[in-house]
C-alpha cells in the first residue's frame, strides 16, 4: 500500500470539514510556501500534514533523549507561525512569534501582537511534537487562534503599541 493510499485509509470521512478551517488552511499555506522548488506540489494536504499527526505507536518510537530533531523544531515554528498569520488575517494586527529553546527539547513560545502577548505556550518533550488526530491538530490550532483574536480584541490600544 502506498503511503498516499495509507494516509487516505487512515483518514476519517469528517477531515475535509478540518482541512477547510482557517487555522488548518494557513498551515498548509505556511508548508507550501516552504517548498520553493515544487517538490511538494503533488502531494495532498493530507500529506503535507502527516508530520503534525503521530499515531500512539509512533510517538511511543519517537527518542526522547539527545537535541530535538532539526525538523521538528521547524514544524514547530510553522505551526505557530500559521497561528500568527491567521491572527493577523483575523485582525489586521501584525503578530510576531518568538520561541526560546533549550538543547532538550523544553523551552517557550510566544506571539506578540504591539506590547501584547497573545499566545504564551511551555514546550515540554519537544522531541515528540505532535497530534494524534488531524481532528486534535486543528482543535488546537484554531484554540489557539480564537484566543489570541479575543485578546487582541478585548486590548486592541496594548496591542496596536507602537504600530
Amino acid at each position: 500500500m502506498t503511503e498516499s493510499a495509507t494516509l487516505e485509509a487512515l483518514a476519517p470521512v469528517n477531515d475535509e470539514a478540518y482541512l477547510a478551517t482557517p487555522f488548518v488552511q494557513q498551515l498548509i499555506k505556511q508548508l507550501r510556501a516552504q517548498d520553493t522548488n515544487g517538490t511538494w506540489d503533488n502531494k495532498s494536504d493530507l500529506q503535507l500534514l502527516k508530520p503534525y499527526i503521530h499515531t500512539a505507536e509512533e510517538r511511543r518510537a519517537l527518542p526522547i533523549l539527545g537535541d530535538p530533531d532539526p525538523e521538528t523544531l521547524w514544524h514547530l515554528e510553522i505551526f505557530y507561525n500559521a497561528i500568527a498569520v491567521a491572527v493577523e488575517r483575523e485582525t489586521g494586527q501584525m503578530v510576531s512569534p518568538m520561541m526560546k529553546m533549550s538543547h532538550e527539547g523544553f523551552g517557550r513560545m510566544v506571539l506578540i501582537a504591539g506590547r501584547l502577548v497573545v499566545v504564551n505556550k511551555q514546550l515540554r518533550d519537544v522531541h515528540r511534537f505532535g497530534f494524534p488526530s488531524l481532528a486534535k491538530l486543528s482543535d488546537v490550532g484554531t484554540k489557539f487562534l480564537d484566543e489570541a483574536v479575543s485578546m487582541i480584541r478585548t486590548y486592541p490600544e496594548v496591542a496596536q503599541y507602537g504600530a
